[in-house]
């Protein structure tokens, strides 16, 4: 085999890796649903269960970027606390150890590739008969993820990487620095965790180097410190275009990250050499160990655990604390406050994995739906507002809003077409066709009552006297609107179906009404006809935003069936 086919294989089989642990991840995602979701919104009383989603939750989906991101999101949006969110984030740091362990069974010394081209036909029976499709696709990615690390091992094996002298020189050279080598590979790991948007394989590759006698255990362990680094810098650039709070976040996992490596470091080769005797391993500083392979990766797997399992333990206790000194870090300004216009859940980016950017999605759509409900108590306000100024601000907040409307439609319908692009179960695709028309309605009643607006404007502007009778329906209508607009605000945050046929009969009877009196009225010159005119362009406008408030109950019971 050619050094050049070998590189080409190392390459590939890294690359299996990060997909295999993508398709497995998305595969979990898919048979649980939302489930995972919810967990993280209620299971955080206080800091101790906090720590225990945050681990159960990346063991799950074997990823603590998607972990981190949610929780972001979520304080961007209220819905945890700093103090909540800082606790999940330390349970994730744990969560994401067990991927480690799932690489030390994936690397040992039993050739696991005639389990995984088995477990591949059974995956691929399940996904074809569409019996189990989702387990299918947890199993195909489960297959690719030890199929590449085996393969990964044994290329290296092949490559005789210990026995070339331009990698054994370098490492020699760049191991033997003494302190001086650990930040150098911790910044490495930190640097390349950070542009492969993938710790998993940062792990794979060191512990295939140590593994082949090739890096001293204590410049992998070095590596491992540097990818706990790396992994913490892009949920901080997720956090870039969220709130303050969800910033805090963000620094906070960079934070806890940071104090876990000063303090380790202080005690480095004290805390490396006591996981080494664990497993029996001599440790020289700087020197490759001369044992079997499974055991070096057990070595790293242990350290990487022990390391946030201990940090954990030590500043769970000092949340507060940590709370306090990220908001001193990012502190608030009052020209920073969050303004209507900026997304709330989705601001960051898609998701690490597409079932879980549904749930987020979904609370999106709940922040698009209250703020319709919003312009619709402006448009009250307006129609009985007397003052030229107080008039004025209105509209102008009205027609903002109109604006903030259209770009909401747009970034949520742009972030949902970014999510069916990804691996997503039937029901998930349903969900996604579902919220693409609910954001559709909603961006309708966002413009009627824009036009309502500028209906009321032209009543205001030209004196247009309505008699009490009239001002008496247009409420009326106005409050059947809000009570219609309450329940599909209701229906959405809850993603179920509330009937409101009976509402929307109500509401066209009512308008049918009017329109008969209207022309009767105008016949017996009770008003003019350019009154009555606009009169009823409000009151067919009404009634118009009322069908976009039924097509998005619509939109629900169809998304309630298809489950």
């Amino acid at each position: 085999m050619t050094l050049l086919l070998q590189i080409i294989t190392l390459i590939g089989s890294v690359a299996m890796l990060m997909y295999g642990m993508k398709v497995m991840s998305e595969g979990l995602q898919k048979m649980a649903g939302s489930k995972l979701s919810n967990v993280l919104g209620t299971m955080t009383t206080n800091r101790f269960s906090g720590v225990l989603t945050g681990a159960f939750i990346t063991a799950a989906v074997q990823s603590s970027t998607a972990t981190t991101v949610m929780t972001v999101s979520f304080v961007s949006a209220g819905i945890l606390s700093l103090a909540q969110a800082i606790s999940v984030i330390m349970g994730a740091n744990i969560g994401t150890t067990f991927t480690a362990w799932i690489m030390v069974l994936g690397g040992g010394s039993f050739d696991l590739r005639l389990v995984v081209y088995a477990t591949i036909v059974l995956a691929v029976a399940l996904i074809y008969t569409k019996k189990n499709a989702n387990l299918g696709d947890f199993l195909i990615g489960l297959s690719l993820m030890l199929l590449g690390l085996t393969t990964l091992k044994i290329n290296a094996t092949d490559m005789h990487l210990d026995e070339m002298a331009p990698v054994r020189n370098f490492f020699v050279a760049t191991s033997s620095w003494g302190y001086g080598s650990y930040f150098l590979y911790l910044l490495v790991g930190g640097i390349l965790t950070f542009a492969v948007q993938s710790s998993a394989a940062i792990m794979a590759i060191t512990m295939t180097l140590c593994s082949t006698h090739v890096l001293p255990i204590d410049m992998g362990i070095a590596l491992v410190l540097g990818e706990n680094i790396g992994t913490t810098i892009t949920s901080n650039v997720v956090a870039l275009s969220a709130s303050v709070q969800a910033r805090r976040a963000a620094m906070a996992h960079l934070v806890f990250n940071l104090f876990g490596v000063f303090w380790v470091l202080i005690v480095f080769r004290w805390f490396v050499g006591g996981i080494c005797n664990l497993w029996g391993v001599e440790f020289t500083p700087g020197i490759p160990s001369d044992v079997s392979p499974d055991k070096l990766n057990a070595v790293l797997a242990t350290f990487h655990t022990t390391f946030n399992v201990t940090n954990t333990i030590i500043l769970i206790w000092f949340v507060p604390l940590l709370e306090k000194l990220v908001t001193i870090i990012i502190p608030s300004k009052p020209e920073q406050k969050d303004t209507d216009s900026q997304l709330r859940f989705i601001s960051g980016g898609l998701m690490s994995t597409s079932e879980l950017s549904i749930l987020q999605a979904w609370k999106e759509v709940h922040v698009f739906a209250v703020r319709t409900q919003r312009m619709v108590g402006m448009i009250h306000d307006l129609y009985h507002e007397a003052d030229e100024t107080q008039f004025t601000k209105i509209f102008s907040r009205i027609e903002k809003y109109e604006g903030i409307c259209d770009r909401m439609e747009y970034e949520i319908a742009q972030y949902l077409n970014q999510v069916a692009d990804g691996r997503l179960s039937d029901q998930s695709k349903h969900e996604v066709h579902k919220m693409l028309r609910i954001v559709s309605e909603l961006e309708s009643v966002g413009d009627a009552n824009y036009n309502l607006s500028r209906y009321i404007r032209h009543k205001h502007d030209d004196h247009i006297p309505y008699t009490e009778y009239q001002d008496k329906n247009v409420e009326m209508m106005m409050f059947l609107l809000s009570g219609a607009e309450t329940k599909m605000v209701e229906a959405i945050e809850r993603v179920n179906f509330l009937e409101m046929t009976n509402m929307e009969n109500e509401i066209n009877n009512f308008r049918d009404e009017l329109k008969t009196q209207n022309m009767q009225h105008i016949t017996e010159k009770e008003y003019d006809y350019s009154t009555g005119v606009n009169y009823m362009d409000i009151i067919l406008e009404l009634e118009k935003m009322g069908d976009y408030i039924i097509n998005v109950e619509e939109a629900l019971y169809e998304h309630k069936h298809d489950k």
